[in-house]
């Protein structure tokens, strides 16, 4: 896609759309090739913190919502990155990273490329407005590791106490008399006999059986906070330096 100037200009903060109308970002800086010629883009997509990913304008279309590029979200979130707010021209590495990760054929000579910081350093004509500049401070947030959480089993013995309730037999000798009435039916022996009772007792027994008892798992939940940020802002003042004569007076 060829644009002009005021195309170009048109386009910072304008959405970026991938090839399926997914939003990207947002058009952070452009980059002209040693023709002048708009050639590549950076997109703020705010997961990188200070850092834009770069998309090139071939291909890329200019629609209602903003700019439309020929390649998915991930392609151009995974692409080589450049500082926001950078005004740094790309350099040859730069550039053949680019080709490399869009799989682009070069075209004409890989010369670092200008930004387009128009009117940067020019004085203005005579009747020309004087153009007064800040600096914004963009504050994002990247995704880093902050450490792991494990879970661990092991096996520790403690001793348990408990008690049993076992039973066991008791003999005892019984005697009961024989009353006259009753001894008349009755054999009167007299030598040696005995008798015999099986007794029975019952022991303590241990078994062990293992049972599930907890599931145990680890969850996670974000949690946003505060933090301050400190940092510095350049901005333009404009002083008015009048001849005294020519000062409107009140």
């Amino acid at each position: 896609m060829r644009l002009n100037e005021q195309q170009a200009n048109s386009l910072y903060g304008q959405d970026v759309k991938d090839r399926s109308g997914s939003k990207i970002g947002s058009v952070g800086q452009i980059w002209a090739d040693a023709a002048g010629e708009p050639t590549w883009v950076s997109v703020k997509t705010g997961l990188m913190g200070h850092k834009e990913s770069m998309a090139p304008l071939e291909k890329a279309r200019i629609t209602d919502s903003g700019l439309a590029v020929d390649y998915d979200k991930s392609t151009v979130k995974d692409a080589p990155a450049v500082d926001a707010g950078t005004d740094q021209p790309l350099d040859t590495d730069q550039i053949e990273q680019l080709y490399a990760h869009y799989r682009l054929t070069p075209q004409a000579p890989r010369a670092p490329q200008p930004p387009p910081a128009a009117g940067r350093g020019r004085a203005p004509a005579a009747g020309e407005d004087l153009i007064r500049s800040e600096e914004r401070l963009r504050v994002g947030t990247e995704s880093q590791p902050a450490g792991a959480a494990r879970l661990r089993k092991y096996v520790v013995t403690e001793d348990v106490h408990t008690t049993v309730p076992v039973e066991h037999d008791e003999v005892r000798v019984e005697r009961e008399p024989i009353a006259a009435r009753d001894a008349r039916g009755m054999r009167a022996d007299i030598g040696e006999a005995e008798q015999e009772m099986t007794l029975r007792a019952e022991r303590p027994v241990v078994g062990k059986e293992t049972v599930p008892v907890e599931r145990v798992h680890l969850a996670k939940e974000e949690v946003v906070e505060e933090q301050p940020i400190d940092d510095q802002i350049r901005r333009e003042r404009v002083d008015a330096d009048i001849p005294e004569r020519s000062r409107r007076r009140r």
